[in-house]
């Protein structure tokens, strides 16, 4: 989640690869963290953590495409960036339609290397921010009753307290009372980020 340092997790079974891989990135200032093999990354796996995945696609037992299908099923928010040989380019374009952000063709340099992973910690952020803003709205609906529940749908879809009212067979004063409690309790600062609160929740509502 936010405020979680950032890491980016190497999965390859060449070891050479990755310690040079590791090693560039340690003098770059970003974290990393290496595993030999898919198994090993999964049994450490936390769906806490925060940054990217690089993962070879060629490896004994499990391949990338294989740990990144199994990702997928964890609901895995870290983007994932595939390496791959020439011949494997098909394989990583699969990849790709799995949900990977990038794939980089062996041998590629410096350069290349840490755009695509500064890219990567960048969407995790964004993310990770999404995620967070995501579960304090879900903490400010779980603190509404249902009929301040009903009010608010009914002001996101755009009816006057009128409306709501006679919708309700309530009268316009409680009306009033409701909406000012669903934006206290909410925090929201307008109705449009009450709007937006209600986009994101969309599927709790």
């Amino acid at each position: 989640m936010a405020g979680t340092e950032q890491v980016v997790y190497v999965v390859d079974d060449d070891a050479s690869a990755r310690e040079s891989l590791c090693w560039l990135l340690d003098t770059e200032g970003i974290a990393t963290r290496a595993f030999d093999s898919a198994d090993s990354f999964l049994r450490a796996w936390s769906g806490d953590w925060s940054g990217c995945i690089m993962v070879d696609i060629r490896m004994p037992g499990k391949s990338g495409l294989q740990l990144q299908e199994e990702l997928n099923g964890l609901q895995n928010r870290m983007p994932v960036i595939v390496l791959t040989g020439h011949a494997d380019v098909p394989i990583a374009i699969r990849a790709m339609k799995l949900g990977a952000l990038d794939f980089l063709e062996k041998p590629y340099s410096d350069h290349e290397l840490l755009d695509s992973i500064r890219a990567a910690l960048e969407l995790g952020l964004e993310i990770d921010r999404a995620e967070l803003e995501k579960s304090r709205y879900a903490v400010a609906l779980d603190a509404l009753t249902e009929r301040e529940r009903e009010v608010m749908c009914l002001v996101v879809e755009g009816k006057t307290n009128k409306g709501i009212a006679a919708q309700l067979g309530i009268s316009e004063k409680t009306v009033e009372v409701h909406r000012s409690r669903v934006m206290e309790k909410t925090a929201a600062r307008s109705l449009s980020e009450l709007v937006r609160m209600c986009l994101i929740l969309k599927d709790q509502l």
